[in-house]
């Protein structure tokens, strides 16, 4: 019994300075990398958010639903019965005139609103939970502004949905010292301020980045390039010196 209490004493004697040592240790190696320290401590931080594309943010500033005016050519159909499907335009009065349900006021209306008032006429008479599709092909009351480094700008009306592209071919498309990898398109966010966002139209012809969609008082902005236009004064002023008989660079 003896011999227990003494090896249980030794024991307890080689335990104490090992323990201590261990908690030295611990805390010199806190001292020697603080971040370890507060990475440990704090929480686990919020991914990063992924960052929005140009496109992303054209398309989700460019979702304010247009609402159907007079004169607007609408596409209408409903799944599975082809003999409903109608290309229609809305008169002054904002109605349109469908197959089994006659006139149908769809002015002022979105185009998802426009899909309900349909759906819900046909199915109180004619069809079973019918789903219908409302495609607005002209607009009368848009316009985009091209200004810049193009070939005609100026403002033109919106006729249907239209592309970046097809928006910069109706001005003609670009100008001798345009910079095409620096297109800004201003638009009205949902705040009601306008916000610049920029495209490369050269990516945008590759392939390489998607053609975004132009919206109602856009205003696109096709500028010029610098380095274009250092080079064209540069060779707009050799020709001057070349034919300038005061100059020392004309021939004598």
């Amino acid at each position: 019994m003896a011999r227990a209490s003494h090896l249980f004493v030794v024991v307890a004697a080689l335990a104490g300075p090992a323990c201590a040592l261990a908690q030295d240790a611990s805390r010199l190696a806190l001292r020697m990398s603080p971040e370890l320290s507060a990475a440990s401590s704090a929480p686990a931080a919020a991914a990063a958010p992924a960052l929005e594309t140009p496109v992303q943010a054209a398309a989700r500033m460019g979702l304010g639903d247009y609402r159907i005016g007079a004169e607007d050519l609408l596409e209408i159909q409903v799944f599975g019965v082809d003999q409903l499907a109608r290309t229609v335009r809305v008169n002054s009065f904002g109605m349109v005139s469908l197959p089994l349900i006659g006139p149908t006021p769809v002015g002022g209306m979105t185009a998802t609103e426009a899909e309900r008032l349909i759906a819900r006429k046909l199915a109180e008479n004619y069809l079973q939970d019918p789903q219908v599709s409302v495609f607005i092909k002209e607009y009368t009351n848009q316009r985009v502004t091209i200004e810049g480094a193009v070939v005609k700008p100026g403002i033109y009306p919106l006729r249907g949905q239209t592309t970046l592209l097809r928006t910069l071919a109706i001005a003609g498309g670009q100008g001798h010292l345009s910079d095409m990898n620096n297109v800004i398109v201003f638009r009205v966010a949902a705040g009601g301020q306008r916000e610049g966002l920029t495209f490369d139209v050269e990516k945008i012809r590759r392939g390489e980045m998607e053609d975004p969609q132009i919206v109602n008082d856009d205003v696109i902005v096709v500028n010029r390039s610098g380095a274009r236009v250092v080079l064209k004064d540069s060779l707009f002023r050799d020709v001057i010196d070349a034919i300038n008989p005061f100059s020392p660079l004309a021939p004598r």
